[in-house]
């Protein structure tokens, strides 16, 4: 088991990324709408979403009426501005979901096998399995702002006085599990892409 305390304390409950209580769940799979004609299954699921977006305090979208992507649906975090994107050909299924505190969300599954969840304020994914990082130490639920948690554990870290090597490079497999999941799911994180890149960079600072 890993001993990094902000691994425990921000990655395992992510401080500035929370999905409440369902951010331990994992992503489940579901049943399909067979009985829908399948011109219409996606307009169907696309309005479902959209009244979910609705009804949300921290979630908007937007709908491309034009171009090579058009209908092309974005959805944005107000929290962090994040964008999710998604093509409504693309969707398997939704499902409507409660969490143990009651607080209604609905899980989006792709054709391509990707899930998402939309709670009220976020989007949730699954990390990417990294090599060399145990997936049933970090939650299967995931989110955008979990990114910069983790990149200021690592900034916190290199400067820590008792800073330990194997921490900084555990923490960098959880920065990368989490970006790559994000990009997956839909998610544009050009930013967070070259702040990879800067981690990638920075040395650790050997203490004496």
């Amino acid at each position: 088991m890993y001993q990094s305390e902000y691994f425990l304390t921000i990655v395992k409950f992510p401080c500035k990324g929370t999905i409440g209580s369902i951010d331990r769940q994992t992503i489940s799979g579901g049943g399909n709408l067979s009985e829908q004609n399948t011109s219409d299954k996606p307009s169907k699921l696309t309005k479902e979403i959209l009244g979910f977006i609705e009804s949300s305090s921290g979630l908007k979208f937007e709908i491309k009426m034009q171009g090579p992507s058009k209908g092309q649906v974005s959805v944005s975090q107000n929290i962090d501005g994040k964008v999710f994107r998604f093509n409504p050909i693309d969707l398997e299924d939704v499902l409507q979901r409660i969490d143990s505190d009651g607080n209604p969300f609905i899980q989006i599954n792709f054709v391509s096998g990707h899930k998402v969840l939309l709670t009220d304020t976020l989007v949730g994914f699954k990390p990417r399995e990294t090599l060399g990082l145990d997936m049933s130490k970090i939650p299967k639920v995931v989110t955008t702002p979990d990114l910069v948690s983790v990149f200021d554990a690592i900034e916190d870290s290199l400067s820590a006085d008792l800073a330990k090597e194997n921490e900084v490079e555990i923490l960098k497999k959880v920065y990368h599990s989490i970006l790559l999941g994000g990009v997956l799911a839909g998610f544009d994180l050009t930013f967070e892409k070259k702040w990879f890149s800067r981690l990638s960079s920075l040395k650790f600072r050997a203490t004496a």
